[in-house]
């Protein structure tokens, strides 16, 4: 008989588990081993990724979080680090250098634009940039011979945009990368796609409490040792007490996810009747310009969604203000629902230029759904928007 593949959910229940039988895994809050001989520090000095030497250079505790995650993903192997930038930077540093190129798309979290355009052309890395909802444009940016690295955002934040997956692990030549904090790795596997790299800001939906700030990049184990090799110089290293409670949130991470995934839904379609709305994004819609294709490469549509009010700034602030259950704040994917305006917060860091040109404007507010009961938080919206 054919052995039966497990489910997602399955997996996140059983992925990243130790010998030992321990259902929980251990915390090794330690910096460093003590080896046999000169011999046995020279030999672990030499080991690539590997636990039990030096805690930056890999520990049991982070290890149990980045194979949880491989398992996830579907790939060989997985890196994690103190944060979504440190993992960005890590991968842009490892495999690009001065005179390169990276394609990346405009629409996009803002300290990753912040990034690119801030120590990457400092450090002479050249970027173009494109329309991620435009298939086509992420391979016609190419420059063979040049571009090392291709980098997409799938769904956006905080326009929840989707880009084919399938397209971007067709491209030939450089290496591709698509963050995919907003989907998790249940929400949608890119790798499986010919995607090179996974990355995710982990502090998001992974982890899932607010309580823990990682990042992670999963690929071939070839590839992530190449990583790795960078990564311990660079020092984004992911703290073993968070590494725990990311493992914490994998565990629960399927029952999050649906149940967070209907609030959010059920919540955009009302929203999309509100007169005080004038649109809302969120790749569940049928009115989203991607719906089909986020159908045909997502399981579940995720807890973020962005909606557009008709007056500006200071109906923003009224809204903000007379909410009472949904909290402001910056992150998402946590249990709390959350609200947040991302031209003078995410993106401040943005040109206004930029900015207007990819629609984040003042009246766009982006909306982390939580696990609270769908009636009181779309209660709390209706009166305050009332």
């Amino acid at each position: 008989m054919a052995e039966r593949q497990q489910q997602p959910e399955t997996t996140a229940i059983t992925a990243g588990r130790d010998t030992s039988g321990a259902l929980a895994p251990a915390l090794w809050a330690s910096t460093t081993w003590d080896t046999t001989d000169l011999d046995g520090t020279n030999a672990a000095a030499k080991h690539l990724h590997q636990p039990g030497f030096y805690s930056r250079y890999g520990n049991p505790t982070v290890h149990s979080f980045e194979q949880a995650i491989a398992e996830l993903e579907g790939t060989s192997a997985a890196l994690a680090f103190g944060s979504g930038m440190g993992a960005i930077a890590s991968v842009v540093f490892a495999l690009c250098s001065t005179g390169d190129h990276i394609v990346a798309q405009r629409n996009c979290y803002g300290g990753t634009l912040a990034f690119l355009d801030g120590p990457c052309k400092r450090m002479g890395i050249d970027v173009t940039y494109v329309d991620g909802r435009n298939a086509g444009e992420f391979a016609a940016a190419v420059k063979p011979g040049k571009t090392m690295l291709v980098m997409a955002e799938t769904p956006s934040n905080p326009h929840l945009d989707v880009v084919d997956l399938a397209a971007l692990g067709a491209i030939k030549g450089p290496y591709t990368m698509v963050d995919s904090t907003l989907a998790t790795p249940l929400g949608q596997q890119p790798c499986a796609y010919g995607v090179s790299l996974t990355m995710h800001s982990a502090t998001k939906g992974i982890a899932g409490h607010n309580d823990a700030t990682l990042g992670v990049v999963a690929g071939d184990v070839d590839l992530i040792n190449t990583i790795w090799s960078y990564a311990v110089l660079h020092g984004a290293t992911a703290s073993p007490f968070d590494a725990l409670n990311g493992v914490r949130g994998i565990r629960s991470l399927g029952a999050r996810l649906r149940q967070q995934s209907e609030n959010t839904q059920r919540l955009a379609e009302w929203l999309s009747t509100h007169p005080a709305v004038k649109r809302v994004n969120y790749p569940g819609l049928a009115s989203h310009p991607q719906h089909e294709l986020a159908k045909r490469q997502m399981r579940w549509f995720g807890s973020l969604m962005s909606i557009e009010l008709c007056g500006g700034i200071d109906e923003a602030r009224r809204l903000l203000q007379r909410l009472t259950l949904v909290r402001s704040a910056v992150t998402l994917g946590g249990p709390d629902t959350l609200i947040s305006h991302s031209a003078s917060s995410t993106h401040i860091s943005v040109d206004p230029a930029v900015k207007a040109a990819t629609g984040i404007n003042e009246s766009l507010l982006r909306v982390s759904v939580g696990l609270e009961a769908f009636d009181d938080v779309r209660n709390d919206f209706a009166a305050a928007l009332a």
